[in-house]
């Protein structure tokens, strides 16, 4: 499906897994984020080795929600953009877009032209929303969230892809008019959580799955789920990758025992090596490091990442 696809080739593959991290790369919990060296820490992730970044979507903030100051405060497309232009090869994804809540032809444009000035980098995460706070700012209904985002899905995939297409839609309509740029390859679209869809959508729609952190024994049946589903729609030669968050406080002795912590584990990295290899065994291709909750300094954290685990692993993709 996304064979001449490099980014895609380069970062996904069967069997394998690689990784990426949430921005901000900072030690933040639920404080807000100070949003500073973010790029010599990006920079710094690309060198160590890290296959991507990943950018949430996030309009207010909302004290009563459990993480009130999660995002990366600036607009995730416009934010990602920047990051990109002072990086030269990482990947950089949206975990996730929040399709309900933008206009289609507007993230079509957008997205259109993030892969024009950034070949094949873009990764295109996507969900209804779970942010009531910011449905109620927009004047949106969040109990039309799921019907919204399959409108919005199939609009912004008929005029990023079709010359001049036909379009009726409840966002709006389309007669002898044309989006350009058109991307010069296809972005590669994943379905995050199941979008207030049933597992056939995702699987059928999705070009890859994001889910939420689970143990892997958990996760396994997941993905099997998932990948029956794939088989079914696909074939059973089709590849979807699955994707993973995962919230890690890597501590500083490399021996430290594995201990939960909420959605994720504080451990050192020799268990931390034992246990993305349980996680690539289940079947994920991607995971996503949280590294906001660390104690020690996001920098720290990242080379020790990049010198003593991801070699275990080497891209996966290679």
């Amino acid at each position: 499906m996304f064979e001449h696809h490099k980014g895609f080739q380069k970062m996904l593959k069967k069997d394998k897994l690689s990784f990426g991290v949430n921005v901000p790369l900072e030690n933040y919990d639920k404080e807000s984020p100070q949003m500073i060296h973010q790029i010599e820490r990006a920079q710094l992730a690309e060198k160590m080795g890290f296959q991507s970044l990943w950018f949430q979507d996030v309009l207010l903030e909302d004290p009563t929600f459990e993480d009130p100051a999660t995002g990366q405060i600036f607009d995730s497309l416009i934010y990602l953009t920047y990051l990109a232009s002072h990086t030269s090869s990482i990947h950089l994804g949206t975990a996730a877009l929040v399709t309900s809540l933008r206009h289609p032809l507007r993230t079509a444009k957008e997205a259109a032209s993030i892969e024009r000035l950034f070949p094949e980098r873009l990764m295109l995460g996507i969900s209804s929303g779970d942010r009531r706070k910011d449905f109620e700012g927009l004047g949106i209904d969040i109990m039309k969230r799921g019907e919204l985002f399959r409108e919005s899905f199939h609009y912004f995939n008929e005029v990023i892809a079709e010359e001049f297409p036909e379009v009726e839609s409840e966002f709006g309509k389309l007669h002898k008019s044309n989006l350009v740029p058109k991307p010069t390859n296809k972005i590669p679209i994943f379905m995050t959580g199941y979008c207030q869809q049933p597992l056939d959508w995702v699987a059928e729609h999705g070009d890859g799955w994001m889910f939420y952190p689970q143990r892997p024994d958990k996760q396994q049946e997941t993905i099997s789920a998932y990948r029956e589903k794939v088989k079914e729609y696909h074939g059973s030669g089709a590849f979807r990758p699955f994707f993973m968050p995962l919230p890690l406080e890597l501590m500083d002795d490399p021996d430290y025992p594995l201990e939960k912590i909420p959605a994720g584990y504080r451990t050192g990295r020799k268990r931390a090596v034992e246990l993305l290899e349980e996680y690539r065994k289940a079947g994920v291709n991607h995971i996503m490091f949280g590294l906001s909750k660390n104690e020690r300094p996001v920098p720290e954290i990242l080379q020790e990442l990049g010198e003593y685990v991801l070699p275990h692993f080497h891209t996966s993709a290679e």
